[in-house]
C-alpha cells in the first residue's frame, strides 16, 4: 500500500506538475478531514505522512480525567498510565489512532478533500504560469467542442477559443495541432480560464515577430495594421535604418518569411507596404495595387477622397469593399473612393449650383428660375446680355416668354445702365 501511494505521488508530480511538498500537504489535510469524520471531533487530532515510506500515522491528544464524559476528548487515568506511566489528572497524553479503522465514509471524505485541494493548487498554477504569457503564441491540440467554442489541450492545462475568436474560414478537428494567441487569462468563479484567439490582429503581429528577427531587435517596426481574419491583412512597416528595406525584410529571401506566415494563416492574403507619416503617401501605398488619379485631403474631417479610373475602381475598393475598409481601419481616416466620371459630374453640379446662386442674387430672381437659366447655357449676367432677347427666350423654354424678356432686359440694364 505504501509503495503504491508513493508511486501515485510520483505520477501526480510528473503528470500534473504539482510539487511533492504541495501534494503531501494536500494528502495530510485530506487525511485529517477523513480522520475527524471517522473518529469524531477529537479535542486535538493530527495526521502525519512519511514522504519516503508513505506510512500514515494519526495522533489524538486526550485530556486525562477521573471519569470520562467525552470519549473523543478525554481518557481515564488507568488507560492513560498504560500509555504513559506517570500520567496525572489534567495532563494531556498522545494516543495513537489506528488508521486502518477509517471507514467507507471517511474514504469518500478523503477523496473529496484531496481532489478539492488539488484543483485549487492547479488553478493557482494555471494563473501563475499564464498571467505572464498574455500576448504570446502557444501550440495545443484540439480536444473537443462546447457549442461553437473550441477546447484546446496545452499539455498540463486546457484553454478555450471562443466562437468570436475563431477564424470564419477555418474548420478545426479533434486531434489537430494548432497555434493560437493568448488573448487573456481570467480568474472566474470556476477558476482561471485561458482565452485563445486566431482571429485577433496581434496573432499576425506575433507570427511576424517570431519569423522576422529585425522586428525583435527593433530595426523594423510595425506601425499600423488592420485585419479581416481569414481574408486579408494590411501591415504598414517602417525601418529606423534607412539602409534596411522594411518590406523586403518581412517578405524574406524569395518570400520565404511571409510564405511561412501565410501558410499558418491558411492562405489569408497579407499586404505589406512601407509606412509614411504623410497621409497622402500612406493611402497610396495602402490601396495598392490600384493606381490612383488624385487624392483630396480634408484635414478637419479626417477624410480622403480618392479618384480612380474605371479600370482601377474595383481594385481600390476591393471585394465587398474590403480594400478600402481595411485602409480606413489602418489609417484611421475615412476613405471615399470615387470613379473619375463621378467626380466630373459632381464638379459640374457644383459649378451649376454656384452659377445659379450668383445669378439669383444679381438679378434678384428665385433660385429655381436662376437654375433654369444656367441649364439653358447662361452662367453669368454678361452672357445673357450678349444675346438677343429672342435667342435668350428660345434657349430657356421652361420660362414664360414675358418673364424671360424681363430678365433679359434687366441683364442688359445691369451691363449698360444707360439702357435702363
Amino acid at each position: 500500500m505504501s509503495q503504491e501511494f508513493i508511486a501515485m505521488l510520483d505520477y501526480m508530480e510528473k503528470e500534473r506538475g504539482i510539487k511533492r511538498e504541495l501534494l503531501l500537504d494536500a494528502v495530510q489535510t485530506a487525511l485529517l478531514a477523513a480522520a475527524r469524520k471517522s473518529f469524531g471531533p477529537a479535542r486535538d487530532l493530527s495526521v502525519s505522512l512519511d514522504p519516503k515510506t508513505g506510512k500514515i500515522s494519526a495522533i489524538a491528544r486526550l485530556l486525562v480525567v477521573e471519569k470520562v464524559t467525552q470519549p473523543h476528548d478525554e481518557i481515564s487515568l488507568p488507560k492513560a498510565r498504560q500509555i504513559k506511566s506517570d500520567a496525572a489528572i489534567g495532563e494531556t497524553v498522545e494516543v495513537d489512532v489506528n488508521t486502518k479503522d477509517l471507514g467507507r465514509i471517511a474514504a469518500q471524505v478523503f477523496k473529496q478533500a484531496l481532489n478539492q485541494t488539488l484543483r485549487s493548487h492547479e488553478r493557482t498554477m494555471i494563473f501563475d504560469e499564464f498571467k505572464d504569457r498574455m500576448g504570446a503564441i502557444v501550440t495545443g491540440t484540439v480536444r473537443r467542442f462546447e457549442r461553437s467554442d473550441v477546447i484546446i489541450d496545452l499539455g498540463k492545462f486546457e484553454a478555450v477559443m471562443p466562437a468570436r475568436e475563431r477564424v470564419p474560414t477555418e474548420e478545426y478537428t479533434p486531434g489537430e495541432r494548432i497555434r493560437a494567441y493568448v488573448l487573456a487569462v481570467e480568474n472566474t468563479p470556476r477558476g482561471p480560464e485561458i482565452i485563445l484567439s486566431r482571429s485577433h490582429p496581434n496573432f499576425v503581429r506575433k507570427l511576424f515577430e517570431l519569423e522576422v528577427s529585425e522586428l525583435n531587435d527593433k530595426t523594423i517596426e510595425i506601425k499600423a495594421m488592420a485585419r479581416e481574419a481569414g481574408y486579408r491583412t494590411k501591415i504598414a512597416v517602417w525601418s529606423v535604418n534607412e539602409k534596411v528595406d522594411p518590406v523586403g525584410a518581412c517578405v524574406g529571401m524569395r518570400g520565404a518569411r511571409v510564405k511561412n506566415i501565410v501558410r499558418e494563416l491558411n492562405n489569408e492574403k497579407v499586404d505589406l507596404f512601407k509606412w509614411s507619416p504623410n497621409i497622402r503617401e500612406l493611402v497610396v501605398e495602402a490601396l495598392k495595387p490600384a493606381k490612383l488619379k488624385t487624392l483630396e485631403i480634408d484635414e478637419v474631417a479626417k477624410k480622403v477622397t480618392v479618384l480612380v479610373d474605371e479600370e482601377n475602381l474595383s481594385l481600390a475598393i476591393g471585394r465587398r469593399g474590403q480594400n478600402a475598409r481595411l485602409t480606413q481601419k489602418l489609417t484611421g481616416w475615412e476613405i471615399d473612393v470615387k470613379k473619375e466620371e463621378e467626380i466630373a459630374a459632381l464638379d459640374f453640379e457644383q459649378k451649376l449650383a454656384k452659377a445659379s446662386e450668383a445669378l439669383a442674387h444679381t438679378l434678384e430672381i428665385e433660385s429655381a428660375v436662376a437654375e433654369k437659366i444656367v441649364r439653358g447655357g447662361f452662367l453669368s449676367v454678361e452672357g445673357i446680355a450678349e444675346v438677343d432677347a429672342d435667342d435668350f427666350i428660345g434657349a430657356v423654354p421652361d420660362l414664360e416668354p414675358v418673364a424671360a424678356r424681363q430678365i433679359h432686359e434687366k441683364a442688359r440694364g445691369l451691363q449698360d445702365p444707360a439702357q435702363s
